[in-house]
């Protein structure tokens, strides 16, 4: 009889012991999840990517007003030459004139990731993609011409890296001209699979997981 006392109270117990886990806050099992959230908002992309201010005009010894430099006409011209192209159409040459261009340009990094050897977007990082939409619509920076880069860390072969690299940036476009109604040719896509490392000493970090968003153009001087 002590025996089936000491098992019935054992069971009793444990009952006890789900109940009350059971009444926690559900935020709270998912709280150090939460805390390694990378996400980034639409003003943080917003402030990134706007455009630096003009300086003002000023007068020379002349009176006549120094006015902005002219665009370069190379770069004016290649980015209207990948403008509305798919991302598979780029040659490398072209690549590497893109990052060459963009290195300069106003950027975002962001750690968008990916389910496993797949384009689609995972759930924890639909936020981000969700706060990059609403940035590219806002009135400070819709209009201008984007570049949205795919990056992959170094596992895998190059082949297999940058055709993932090339759908993942895909995947990102799609989801920005569907949900947002951002002109397809106000986006171009490029992958660089595992050719351009963020952190070089740490091939396989995370942080070389990446989409990387550059402003190429400002909306004001845009040819469209």
């Amino acid at each position: 009889m002590k025996l089936a006392a000491k098992g019935l109270t054992a069971i009793l117990s444990i009952i006890t012991i789900g109940a009350a886990l059971s009444l926690l806050p559900i935020s709270s099992a998912f709280a150090g999840e939460e805390s390694n959230s990378k996400n980034v908002t639409e003003d943080e992309i917003v402030r990134a990517l706007a455009p630096a201010p003009k300086k003002p005009l000023t007068r020379g010894l002349s009176i006549a007003p120094q006015a902005d430099p002219a665009p370069n006409a190379a770069e004016t011209k290649l980015i209207q030459s990948v403008r509305g192209r798919s991302t598979r159409s780029l040659s490398s040459t072209e690549r590497e004139e893109i990052a060459s261009v963009a290195k300069d340009k106003p950027n975002i990094d962001l750690e968008i990731t990916f389910d496993y050897n797949s384009a689609n977007i995972s759930a924890k990082s639909m936020p981000s993609v969700q706060a990059l939409g609403r940035a590219l619509t806002s009135p400070d920076l819709k209009g201008s011409t984007f570049v949205v880069a795919g990056h992959t860390d170094a596992a895998g072969g190059e082949a297999y890296n940058q055709d993932l690299s090339e759908r993942r940036a895909d995947s990102i476009k799609r989801y920005l001209v569907e949900k947002y109604s951002i002109s397809a040719t106000d986006l171009v896509t490029v992958g660089y699979g595992k050719s351009k490392l963020k952190d070089p000493s740490q091939p396989m970090a995370e942080a070389n997981r990446r989409v990387q968003v550059v402003n190429m153009e400002n909306k004001t001087t845009a040819s469209k």
